[in-house]
């Protein structure tokens, strides 16, 4: 019996081992790290208000819309989850007023599953509590998707999913003292599906959407 119970425990370790090899955990290419690069340069600002995501938070002009406070775009298109811990002593070190977190759609255009993308996010908060007590985070829910003119590259990524991995986050959010940020409210339709008018490809968010992220995010005195 206990022969047996090895046996199973090394092939369930194997079964781990492959299947991790196969999840796509990588992030530090080329924009990464020129992003990063640049970002080591700026100056030290204090009590900064710090978009932190992938390519659709990159593509925010946050300083625009929000002339006259101590914004800074963390952005980095192409981005997941992995990336974010990576670079997260960065954003720790600057001591951030209020952080708002936007990742987890490249994980799933990649095929990372739920869970995983969860327990980064929880991970990346009590990085962010551990290291910067006083700072507010802000876990911005996923956008949905739509699937009428949804890019071919992006078709892993299901709005089924989406609602998983936003259900992840509304626990976290309750259970570590953070705030939940629904953006479904200003950019999902009726069916759940991304606004048509909002996205040139099902994904991503035209230049013009950024307004009213933001007025919601003040209509709510989040900002």
């Amino acid at each position: 019996m206990k022969r047996q119970v090895i046996i199973a425990a090394l092939a369930l370790l194997a079964a781990s081992s492959a299947y991790a090899q196969q999840m796509d955990s990588s992030y530090d290419n080329t924009h990464y790290k020129e992003r990063m690069a640049l970002f080591a340069t700026l100056p030290a600002q204090k009590k900064t208000i710090v978009f932190l995501g992938n390519s659709i938070t990159e593509a925010g002009k946050w300083n625009d819309i929000l002339p006259g406070m101590p914004v800074q775009n963390r952005g980095i298109s192409g981005d997941v989850t992995f990336g974010v811990l990576a670079r997260l002593p960065q954003i720790i070190a600057g001591k951030p007023a209020k952080v708002f977190l936007l990742i987890g759609v490249n994980d799933l255009k990649r095929g990372t599953p739920v869970d995983v993308i969860v327990r980064n996010y929880e991970r990346i908060t009590d990085m962010l509590k551990a290291g910067s007590p006083k700072t507010k985070i802000y876990l911005q829910s996923v956008l949905p998707v739509n699937d009428s003119i949804l890019v071919e590259g992006f078709k892993k990524v299901t709005n089924a999913n989406v609602a998983l991995v936003n259900e992840g986050l509304q626990r976290i959010a309750r259970e570590k003292g953070c705030t939940y940020v629904n953006l479904h409210e200003v950019f999902a339709d009726a069916r759940g599906q991304l606004k048509i008018e909002e996205t040139p490809d099902g994904l991503h968010l035209r230049v013009g959407s950024y307004p009213a992220w933001v007025n919601y995010l003040r209509s709510k005195k989040y900002l």
